[in-house]
């Protein structure tokens, strides 16, 4: 008995999302995993894209297809990841400068 795998559908939207977020300075992995789509699917949209050749999927009935709502899940995992990375900088740089404080007050030895 075999069991043939179904190629997931991507929207158009959705690959031009992917492809901002990349080109807005995410890492190709990171937004992939985020995203839940194979890394070389993602490389080769970003490729297609600079070419000018990104277009939506074909309509095979047998594609397992993108649904509005996974788009939307899609989008705020990437933006809660985002969020994370830019709260977990914030919480590095405040730490750095109130060690950096604490080295000019008279009494602290490190």
């Amino acid at each position: 008995m075999t069991h043939k795998q179904l190629r997931a559908q991507y929207t158009q939207e959705f690959k031009m999302e992917a492809v901002r977020q990349v080109r807005a300075g995410q890492a190709i992995a990171v937004v992939a995993k985020v995203l839940g789509i194979p890394k070389a699917s993602l490389g080769n949209w970003v490729r297609q894209s600079a070419k000018g050749d990104l277009s939506g999927a074909g309509a095979d009935d047998k594609v397992a297809r993108v649904s509005p709502e996974q788009m939307e899940l899609a989008r705020l995992r990437a933006e809660n990841a985002r969020l994370r990375m830019e709260r977990d900088i914030a919480k590095k740089a405040a730490a750095y400068f109130a060690q950096d404080t604490l080295r000019g007050t008279p009494g602290f030895t490190k």
